[in-house]
């Protein structure tokens, strides 16, 4: 059976549920090139001849690209070679042991029957139902003297270059090419003592290639579903990923601004506490003006101590003119001059007061705002 390969599959590169993944050491690796290097070893020296003397819009830059892009032929054929059934000679038995030394033996001659199929991925796989070969090749031919490079990809032309040049629309050279082939592996077989029983030709066998076409392309779809999937949950979580990191740079910036307000909360603070030692000293020195005024006062209160005696022939004019009237002139201006002082003083005092338990609350009040900070500082660290 021939048609379009799963490279991917073939590798087990993902585990299909057909497959067997406890059964998967038992595959058999031949062959497992980069297909974009085989067609650089390939095609690049006839490229590269092909595109002297061409304008640079005809030139040829990338053969795969080319031949991936374009419709007329494909970048690799896949055909696959299997031995009964699961019925008959399944993964396990001693009959499915048998097929599995039956297609090594006709693998390993596989590239040397057909040169110009380029084998670059080759698999025997034991970990689904049926031992069976996957072989992927790049067809191609060499010296051609067509249109294009003197060495291109052609299924048509490769396989004339094998000897198989076709017929009419049922015996094509790909059937021929095909029907040799599953002689090849007959005669193997017979020597193992495994008869081929010919059902038709490889047309009526093709529901097994389509069976198996149509598993690839639900796996395909399946792991196309998984990628979406991915995809979406990627989307989500690089969202959150951009929410997270939106959140801490908002936290970074809320930091440094509580930093900034512990920084101006501790300078008010230490600026509070210098306005409130001046205060303090202020009133320790005006506490005892204040006490000695008090002190004055309470002494010119008791005024009859400080009268002076009359004589005993002075009279009363004279000693009051004399004695008494410049005595009380006297009191009279200082208890005036010290009224006006305490007064002033008073007001000073007052207005002192008032400052020093207005600063006493603000230094509070900025150490209260302080201690705040540092805690929310210490939370955001």
């Amino acid at each position: 059976m021939i048609g379009a390969g799963s490279l991917a599959h073939n590798r087990r590169d993902f585990v299909a549920e057909n497959v067997d993944p406890d059964r998967v050491q038992l595959n058999i690796c031949y062959n497992n090139e980069n297909l974009k290097e085989v067609y650089k070893k390939l095609f690049d020296d006839a490229a590269e001849r092909y595109n002297v003397g061409k304008r640079k819009d005809r030139q040829i830059a990338n053969y795969y690209e080319k031949i991936r892009q374009g419709k007329q032929e494909k970048l690799f054929h896949e055909v696959i070679f299997q031995i009964g059934n699961r019925e008959d000679m399944a993964v396990g038995t001693l009959e499915g042991n048998l097929a599995v030394k039956v297609l090594d033996e006709y693998v390993k001659d596989f590239q040397k029957r057909n040169p110009t199929l380029r084998v670059f991925s080759c698999y025997l796989h034991q970990d689904e139902a049926t031992p069976h070969l996957h072989i992927d090749f790049v067809p191609y031919v060499t010296n051609w003297k067509g249109k294009g490079m003197d060495t291109r990809v052609s299924l048509k032309q490769a396989l004339k270059s094998l000897g198989f040049q076709g017929g009419n629309k049922h015996d094509t050279e790909l059937n021929q090419w095909i029907n040799h082939e599953k002689e090849v592996l007959a005669e193997i077989a017979k020597q193992h003592g495994i008869e081929w029983e010919q059902k038709g030709t490889h047309e009526e066998h093709l529901d097994v290639y389509n069976f198996k076409k149509k598993e690839r392309k639900k796996e395909v779809q399946e792991l196309e579903q998984e990628k979406e999937n991915l995809t979406v949950e990627n989307e989500g979580l690089t969202s959150q990923i951009a929410e997270a990191r939106a959140d801490i740079k908002l936290l970074e910036e809320e930091k440094i601004q509580f930093q900034k307000d512990k920084e101006i909360a501790e300078k008010r603070a230490e600026k509070a506490e210098t306005e409130l030692k001046k205060l303090e000293d202020r009133r320790e020195f005006l506490q005892p003006v204040m006490d000695n005024v008090s002190k004055e006062i309470k002494e010119y209160g008791m005024i009859k101590t400080f009268l002076p005696e009359a004589t005993a022939l002075e009279r009363a004019v004279t000693y009051r003119d004399k004695k008494i009237k410049p005595l009380f002139i006297e009191m009279k201006n200082k208890i005036g001059a010290m009224a006006a002082q305490v007064k002033e003083l008073t007001r000073e005092r007052d207005s002192w007061k008032s400052k020093f338990q207005k600063k006493k609350q603000e230094h509070e009040k900025q150490k209260g705002t302080g201690r705040s900070s540092e805690r929310l500082s210490e939370i955001i660290r």
